[in-house]
Protein backbone atom coordinates (compact mmCIF):
# COMPACT_ATOMS: atom_id res chain seq x y z
CA UNK A 1 0.00 0.00 0.00
CA UNK A 2 1.56 3.32 -0.84
CA UNK A 3 2.12 5.48 1.77
CA UNK A 4 -0.16 8.70 2.00
CA UNK A 5 1.47 12.32 2.49
CA UNK A 6 -0.23 14.52 4.92
CA UNK A 7 -2.72 16.92 3.31
CA UNK A 8 -1.10 20.04 1.34
CA UNK A 9 2.73 18.60 1.24
CA UNK A 10 3.44 17.11 -2.58
CA UNK A 11 5.85 14.46 -3.62
CA UNK A 12 9.34 15.22 -2.63
CA UNK A 13 10.48 14.80 -6.69
CA UNK A 14 8.13 15.22 -9.37
CA UNK A 15 8.22 12.64 -12.43
CA UNK A 16 11.08 14.00 -14.64
CA UNK A 17 9.13 15.80 -17.95
CA UNK A 18 11.07 15.35 -21.43
CA UNK A 19 10.12 18.95 -22.41
CA UNK A 20 12.02 20.48 -19.18
CA UNK A 21 15.46 18.42 -20.13
CA UNK A 22 15.21 20.08 -24.12
CA UNK A 23 14.37 23.24 -22.40
CA UNK A 24 17.94 23.16 -20.20
CA UNK A 25 19.60 21.71 -23.09
CA UNK A 26 18.59 24.33 -25.44
CA UNK A 27 19.38 27.36 -22.10
CA UNK A 28 22.70 25.60 -22.00
CA UNK A 29 23.89 25.42 -25.68
CA UNK A 30 22.49 28.98 -25.91
CA UNK A 31 24.55 30.47 -23.00
CA UNK A 32 27.56 28.71 -24.49
CA UNK A 33 26.92 30.30 -27.84
CA UNK A 34 26.39 33.90 -26.25
CA UNK A 35 29.81 33.29 -23.83
CA UNK A 36 31.46 32.61 -27.17
CA UNK A 37 30.61 35.82 -28.78
CA UNK A 38 31.01 37.85 -25.30
CA UNK A 39 35.20 36.47 -25.56
CA UNK A 40 34.88 37.44 -29.22
CA UNK A 41 33.62 40.92 -28.80
CA UNK A 42 35.70 41.31 -25.23
CA UNK A 43 39.25 40.58 -27.04
CA UNK A 44 39.47 43.64 -28.83
CA UNK A 45 42.66 45.07 -29.24
CA UNK A 46 43.80 47.63 -26.97
CA UNK A 47 44.34 51.26 -27.69
CA UNK A 48 47.56 51.74 -29.59
CA UNK A 49 48.22 55.38 -29.17
CA UNK A 50 48.70 56.28 -25.79
CA UNK A 51 46.41 59.31 -24.13
CA UNK A 52 48.12 62.69 -24.12
CA UNK A 53 48.82 63.94 -21.20
CA UNK A 54 46.22 66.83 -19.85
CA UNK A 55 47.65 70.19 -21.04
CA UNK A 56 47.92 72.83 -17.82
CA UNK A 57 47.36 76.18 -18.12
CA UNK A 58 47.56 79.28 -15.47
CA UNK A 59 46.54 82.78 -16.90
CA UNK A 60 47.38 85.45 -14.34
CA UNK A 61 47.45 88.25 -16.73
CA UNK A 62 45.12 91.29 -18.19
CA UNK A 63 41.73 89.99 -19.61
CA UNK A 64 41.83 86.86 -18.03
CA UNK A 65 39.94 86.22 -14.59
CA UNK A 66 42.89 86.52 -12.21
CA UNK A 67 44.57 83.07 -11.21
CA UNK A 68 42.27 81.05 -13.16
CA UNK A 69 43.61 77.61 -13.71
CA UNK A 70 42.42 75.71 -17.02
CA UNK A 71 42.64 71.75 -17.69
CA UNK A 72 42.09 70.74 -21.77
CA UNK A 73 40.52 74.21 -21.87
CA UNK A 74 38.07 74.01 -19.18
CA UNK A 75 38.13 76.18 -16.10
CA UNK A 76 38.85 74.00 -13.15
CA UNK A 77 40.00 76.88 -10.93
CA UNK A 78 41.38 80.25 -9.38
CA UNK A 79 44.59 79.78 -7.45
CA UNK A 80 45.38 82.46 -4.99
CA UNK A 81 47.33 85.11 -6.78
CA UNK A 82 49.58 87.87 -5.01
CA UNK A 83 50.67 90.82 -7.37
CA UNK A 84 53.82 92.19 -6.32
Amino acid sequence: MPELLPAGLAAPWPAPRPWRHRTARALRALARHLLRIAHRLGAAPARTAPLAPPQVEFHAEAGAPEGALYVDGRLVGYLDTRRL
